[in-house]
């Protein structure tokens, strides 16, 4: 088993480097080589979830004298296995679905490499034994994100997107980077496994300081798993291919964050984390993230940016998870999210791939017909997404974090329950514009369903957001996952409520019309326009660089070349000119500066001495 934990991290290295230094012009066979590595990955994750027992290896990295060093290890225990088959699950039929996404595609071997980059990055987070490790494949999963999304570099959406989630993501590194090391000064360790211990054996630690320290961690998890405010670049980063959506902005990178706070929370125990101050603004940061998001989906036309800021949405239904001290339903809806959402995503590549690259909703319509197969799976992850009772994997989740908000937090139980109104009212918004009703373009009229390598992965996928939910399936795949037993109550209630409603509402509006009613509303056009926050961005950025790029240049010109460098100058200019003039050349003018000499020789040796 240890062996084979090392293989799992390694082989997606070393699948990138053999297609970076000597597949690049073998298009196909990168491709085939890329998605082979994922397949083995996948099969090595499966052994390993069924391996009983848990482990941790490491060796040392780094080491200084008085200091217990640095190390690269793999910690293997029920939280871990079930997250590695999440992403290797995920990453292997996104592979096989890129495989005909992206045949035509002219760097496809940049793409597959960029590919198999981040599925070792993703795979070094999750393994990971120790802060440090875990930091520096943090790191590696922004620049794998940010190769990914600007795929297509050459279009300047694209390229501009990429850069937008690489700096943001840079702000809450940042802050993770700091609390990594308060940790460190407050429990002298960087392993997870030895961490309570460090914190017990420091009984004199501050417990504000603490605090903050995880606060400072949590800003890690606010910008990969992208919470207000820090949630801006994931919709851009909607502009990379499809599947790449599908694979980070779904099912994995995003879910990182979160991921990373149960394995903290589980390292130090919720008993530690209970007594801290400032832990309920998790929960408030995830909530409002997620009613944010919600609202801004319900006016959203372009397919992918309406699942985006679904995804921002549920990300803010882990986080809140967390927040609430239950780290066990953030990562149960976590786990079955992936399958769900990657459906919705593989699905609307689907549908991008058969309109010829149409992403708007409006230009669709009709393509229940044409693309039958898409049409039945893309409904069944729409329906797990609303969190339809008792057939779909996302009902039992969802009720976990309504049960838990109900137990801890009103407020956030009544923000919860919003959210599942507004989440099936947005998601059958986009079904019945884009599948039902007649065909808007011509397009999406000549629509054909999908190849075998497309729909095989989303008929998968279909399955697993059905059944994942279950507790005899989730009792075998990721036992560490909270599954509560079902009961009527509040959470059931207001959960039933929200997918009738927002059934309701978006079959009113929706089911039999060729434009968006709600669209000349002010209030909608506040959501449409993401409740200009990005505007907000750009001000504040245009004129916080432009005013201290003027303060700069002020400095610069008055102070440093007008006094200082230009005062130095000018007082040796003047000095020099003063000795030019008496180094002039003239054998008169030195006669004459002789004789004064001679002179004041005499005057001072008879007169003065």
């Amino acid at each position: 088993m240890n062996s084979l934990a090392w293989l799992l991290l390694g082989l997606p290295l070393l699948s990138a480097v053999v297609i970076h230094l000597g597949l690049k012009r073998l298009q196909s066979v990168s491709a085939l080589v890329a998605t082979a590595s994922a397949g083995v990955t996948l099969l090595f994750s499966i052994i390993l979830l069924l391996s009983e027992g848990d482990f941790i290896t490491s060796f040392n990295w780094a080491s200084i004298a008085g200091f217990e060093g640095i190390k690269i290890g793999l910690e293997l225990d029920q939280l871990s296995k079930g997250m590695m088959l999440i992403v290797t699950g995920v990453g292997f039929l996104v592979h096989l679905f890129s495989l005909a996404y992206m045949k035509y595609d002219q760097a496809k071997a940049r793409y597959f490499a960029g590919l198999a980059l981040f599925m070792f990055s993703m795979t070094g987070i999750v393994l990971a034994s120790n802060f440090i490790m875990m930091f520096i494949f943090w790191e590696l999963v922004g620049l794998s994100s940010y190769l990914l999304i600007g795929h297509w570099y050459d279009k300047d959406s694209a390229a501009d997107a990429a850069k937008k989630a690489f700096l943001t993501n840079r702000i809450g590194d940042f802050g993770f980077m700091i609390g990594i090391l308060m940790l460190w000064g407050i429990a002298g360790t960087f392993t997870f496994s030895e961490l309570a211990g460090g914190l017990a054996a420091s009984s004199g630690y501050s417990i504000t300081l603490l605090g903050i320290a995880v606060l400072c961690i949590f800003a890690g998890a606010m910008g990969k798993s992208a919470q207000a405010p820090l949630h801006v670049w994931l919709p851009d980063a909607m502009e990379g291919p499809t599947p790449v959506s599908a694979l980070i902005h779904a099912a994995t990178m995003v879910a990182a964050g979160v991921f990373m706070m149960a394995r903290f929370y589980t390292s130090i125990g919720t008993e530690v984390i209970e007594a801290l101050w400032g832990v309920q603004t998790i929960a408030w940061i995830g909530g409002i993230t997620s009613l944010l998001a919600a609202l801004m989906a319900t006016q959203q036309d372009d397919i992918k940016k309406i699942l985006a800021y679904s995804t921002l949405s549920q990300l803010g239904y882990m986080v809140m998870a967390v927040g609430l001290l239950s780290p066990e339903a953030g990562m149960f809806h976590l786990y079955t999210h992936a399958w769900f959402k990657a459906l919705l995503f593989l699905g609307s590549g689907a549908v991008i791939y058969a309109c010829h690259h149409e992403q708007n909703i409006w230009k669709m319509g009709g393509l229940k017909k044409t693309m039958p197969i898409t049409f039945i799976t893309f409904g069944i992850g729409t329906l797990a997404l609303c969190g339809f009772p008792f057939i779909t994997s996302g009902f039992w989740s969802k009720e976990q974090i309504l049960e838990t908000a109900w137990l801890n937090n009103k407020p956030l139980f009544l923000i919860a329950a919003l959210v599942a109104f507004l989440t099936t009212f947005y998601m059958f918004r986009l079904f019945f514009i884009a599948f039902l009703g007649k065909s808007r373009s011509e397009k999406s009229e000549h629509a054909k369903e999908v190849g075998p390598l497309m729909f095989t992965p989303l008929i998968i996928l279909a399955i697993l957001a059905l059944i994942s939910g279950f507790s005899s399936v989730a009792g075998i795949i990721a036992p560490s996952f909270k599954i509560l037993e079902f009961h009527i109550g509040p959470a059931f209630i207001a959960s039933l409520l929200a997918v009738i409603l927002g059934f309701l509402f978006a079959f009113k509006l929706y089911a039999k019309t060729d434009e968006d009613p709600l669209a000349g509303h002010k209030v909608a056009q506040v959501f449409r326009h993401k409740f200009y926050l990005d505007e907000a961005y750009a001000k504040i950025i245009r004129y916080g660089q432009d005013g201290l790029a003027a303060f700069i240049h002020f400095f610069d010109e008055l102070i440093i070349n007008g006094l200082i460098v230009g005062g130095f100058s000018r007082t040796a200019g003047g000095i020099g000119r003063l000795f030019t003039r008496l180094q002039s050349g003239n054998l008169q003018g030195y006669a004459t500066l002789f004789g004064i000499g001679v002179l004041l020789v005499i005057y001072i040796t008879v007169f003065v001495s």
